[in-house]
């Protein structure tokens, strides 16, 4: 009896050892398990954490697109309003310099000299053409030039054969340009 005790220990033993190794086993493979786990959980976090980066430097370089976007509108209007402003003002003078035109066109005395008075008036005059021309104001060439709508005026016409077509014989008024505007048409009379 001895010998089936003894085989009877070796097989609870050996029963006991194979249930040992199997929670072992168990074990083990929870463990891979929750190692697993955890890896994914941290690439989970890394790829959240990576998406909410990109997102951020998303944003960040669309913030900077409108901003950079923002200041050459705002510097483009602004150079327009200025320019607008300008030329305003210089339309507003051009009548001075009509009338300044108009004084200085008959005025001299009988002997054909102006007097000082008269010459002030010129020198002014002078003054106002330079300072327009400072702002890039130019008068427009009319007289035996041909008629162009974009600068001209047409106000008389007259049929001469002395005159080729659509030439201009006579101006009225003076026209002006800023930069590459008409700031006035000139006033003219064509022959046709």
């Amino acid at each position: 009896m001895d010998k089936n005790k003894e085989e009877d220990i070796i097989i609870e033993e050996n029963l006991d050892n194979t249930q040992d190794e199997t929670v072992a086993k168990e074990e083990i493979q929870e463990e891979a398990e929750v190692k697993k786990d955890k890896k994914k959980d941290k690439k989970k976090k890394k790829d959240d954490k990576d998406e909410k980066l990109d997102e951020y430097v998303d944003r960040l370089k669309r913030t900077m697109a409108e901003f950079d976007n923002y200041r050459k509108r705002t510097e483009k209007e602004k150079s327009q309003m200025y320019d607008k402003g300008k030329k305003d003002v210089l339309e507003q003078i051009l009548p001075l310099i009509d009338n300044f035109e108009r004084a200085l066109s008959g005025n001299s005395n009988e002997d054909g000299e102006k007097d000082t008075f008269l010459q002030g008036v010129e020198m002014i005059y002078k003054q106002f053409l330079e300072m327009l021309e400072g702002y890039d104001i130019k008068v427009i060439d009319a007289l035996e030039q041909e008629f162009d709508p974009k600068y001209h005026n047409a106000v008389m016409h007259i049929e001469d054969d002395q005159y080729g077509d659509n030439i201009i014989i006579e101006e009225f008024q003076k026209g002006y340009m800023y930069k590459e505007e008409v700031l006035r048409h000139s006033m003219v009379k064509v022959a046709n």
